[in-house]
């Protein structure tokens, strides 16, 4: 593991600690499991500790501690939590010599989820910033989230050096998504929200369906097979800009929840010496 350590300026910082980063997690992770070996690994997984549809909210706290110590955390911390991610990882690979083959320490299946953590932090700096950022800012923040993806097994030269590369790489990254039907069911579920209890899944499953569909690129909903048009986006994004301008008029401790709780508490297991994950 090499280390990168791209600075971040506090105010890109305090806009990504904002809980309403969270509004596009659904829609990553249906493009992160778009990459077929990707989400053959997630489905075929034999860590159940770690299952998002067997332990909901652990996962969603261990999801949220990764992103939060790339991004932020000294040397020392990164490298115990990526310690204890690879060693998940390892376990996570296909045995069988046909079908899909899957490898959870393969740097570029790494680099591409790493890639769509970088879109969905885009697109979570879209919906907090007051105004649009500037290309300093877009600059810092690309080079600032290769930490994605060099906190486990991509080198730092494999992450394109630039943005225009960037685009580069996820324009032919784009073209070998496929969801089939091992993966379909599984994602439709993490779109309803069929893993949590009845009630909730009644109450929250359509407006996370409607989100998630919302924030995803057509390639994606096509995959899935998610319904979209003009009126469908107009109203996304009269939602999407209603909640943003309530959300910034909360007192900072409650628009930084939960990612403030969940980094105090992994900051601290990684201080006791404590599993993250």
């Amino acid at each position: 593991m090499t280390l990168v350590n791209s600075p971040v300026s506090k105010g890109t910082r305090r806009l990504l600690m904002s809980g309403l980063t969270l509004a596009p997690a659904g829609a990553n992770v249906v493009m992160q499991l778009s990459r077929t070996a990707v989400g053959y690994g997630v489905v075929h997984s034999p860590v159940s500790s770690g299952a998002l549809l067997v332990h909901p909210i652990k996962r969603t706290r261990t999801t949220l501690a990764y992103i939060l110590v790339a991004l932020y955390g000294t040397d020392a911390e990164r490298v115990a939590l990526a310690r204890e991610v690879t060693s998940v990882h390892r376990r996570v690979r296909s045995a069988e010599l046909g079908g899909v083959a899957y490898d959870a320490l393969d740097p570029e299946l790494q680099l591409w989820v790493a890639a769509c953590m970088y879109r969905g932090a885009l697109d979570a700096l879209a919906l907090v910033a007051v105004s649009s950022p500037t290309e300093s800012t877009l600059d810092e923040l690309y080079q600032h989230c290769a930490r994605f993806a060099t906190t486990l097994q991509v080198r730092p030269e494999s992450w394109p050096p630039n943005r225009a590369a960037f685009e580069e790489y996820w324009a032919t990254a784009l073209r070998q998504i496929r969801v089939d039907e091992v993966t379909r069911p599984f994602l439709r579920d993490v779109v309803s929200l069929r893993f949590l209890p009845a009630v909730v899944r009644l109450w929250l499953g359509p407006l996370h369906r409607f989100v998630t569909a919302g924030f995803l690129p057509g390639e994606f909903r096509r995959e899935l097979g998610l319904e979209w048009d003009d009126r469908r986006e107009r109203r996304f994004r009269r939602m999407v800009g209603y909640v943003a301008r309530v959300h910034r008029r909360l007192p900072r401790p409650l628009r930084e929840f939960p990612l403030n709780w969940v980094w105090r508490d992994t900051r601290r297991r990684l201080r006791r010496g404590q599993s993250v994950l």
